[in-house]
């Protein structure tokens, strides 16, 4: 059997594979062939061409399975390292992860465990498409004890806030801005939609705190002399509660102004933790609610969410190393526990 990888070496690979906008393939080749060649059993789930998810097994029914996601956000930032950190798009959402996960499965390899998978979907950042697709393979009923992956900051995460995404679109009638009562301005309709909604009264929950409506992106009109007949809004809410009471916050604020499309809509999980490891409530949403048939999930992962996403994204490799060593410990608890109804 190899050697256990050198994981901020194997994470710093992983970045350094572009992967965003749908093009997750070259990074699931890498990692396909990289497994093969460490003896796992690994299949592919195309959901499209260049679009796979990976599942690896050692032969034996996975009773634990790492899952992670191999998609960033754009857009590409190369690897580089220093001496305390890995820089780069994906080194601590997700490709570190996915690395300390891989990193930890073989040490447990090496120690004779044999119950355990590996499951890295596509489409986590988008549509969750991945963790769908996934959710309907066989093998997902040998597996009891799901660990996800995301940047908990190495602390098991005891919820998770749901997410409703929206688009907001309006139609107006154009004319010339010299004669505005020819016409009906789109975005005075939805700027007017989304007045309200930042003045909406939100629930609220003890456990998941507030909710939050962030107003990601704006477009509509063609030039300054012209009433925009059209203009749309794409909307990201996230949840403490379920999602019809939101839902129809929203269609309120847009009646006669606006249609509302949902586009993706995730309610917020209370998770399973384990006695010895921290823990915190973390306030995005994950794939665990579309990975229903996967067992009992439990949330964790080195580096911090606040570096995600941004130009700074990185993953202190301490914090890397140490997540390989609470991985490794969490699935020999997990492993430990008897079924229900065992002897």
């Amino acid at each position: 059997m190899p050697p256990p990888p050198d994981v901020v070496a194997l994470a710093r690979a992983l970045v350094d594979i572009p992967s965003a906008d749908a093009d997750e393939g070259a990074v699931a080749d890498f990692l396909a062939a990289y497994l093969v060649e460490r003896g796992w059993t690994v299949e592919r789930q195309d959901l499209a061409p260049g679009r796979p998810n990976v599942l690896a097994t050692t032969g034996a029914p996975a009773r634990v399975v790492f899952s992670s996601h191999l998609d960033t956000v754009p857009p590409h930032v190369p690897a580089r390292e220093d001496a305390e950190f890995l820089h780069g798009r994906g080194a601590c959402d997700a490709k570190g992860i996915v690395a300390a996960q891989i990193a930890a499965a073989e040490r447990l390899r090496a120690a004779g465990v044999r119950e355990l998978g590996l499951l890295f979907v596509v489409d986590e950042e988008q549509n969750g498409s991945g963790a769908r697709a996934a959710n309907r393979h066989p093998r997902a009923r040998d597996c009891r004890w799901l660990i996800n992956g995301e940047p908990t900051e190495n602390k098991l995460a005891t919820g998770t806030k749901g997410s409703l995404r929206l688009r907001l679109v309006a139609e107006g009638k154009s004319a010339h801005s010299a004669y505005p009562e020819l016409g009906q301005s789109a975005i005075d309709d939805l700027l007017a939609v989304l007045a309200e909604l930042r003045a909406a009264p939100w629930p609220t929950d003890p456990l998941f705190g507030e909710t939050t409506c962030n107003v990601g992106v704006i477009a509509g009109g063609t030039r300054p002399n012209v009433i925009p007949d059209a203009a749309h809004a794409d909307v990201q809410i996230r949840l403490v509660g379920p999602v019809e009471p939101v839902r129809k916050i929203v269609e309120r604020a847009a009646r006669g102004r606006a249609r509302v499309d949902v586009l993706t809509a995730i309610p917020p999980v209370q998770l399973t933790t384990v006695p010895g490891f921290d823990t915190a409530l973390v306030r995005y949403a994950t794939d665990i609610p579309n990975l229903t048939s996967w067992g009992t999930p439990l949330l964790l992962g080195p580096g911090s969410i606040h570096v995600a996403h941004t130009p700074e994204e990185r993953i202190a490799k301490a914090e890397l190393q140490r997540g390989v060593e609470l991985y490794e410990g969490l699935a020999q608890v997990l492993l430990s526990r008897r079924p229900e109804g065992g002897a």
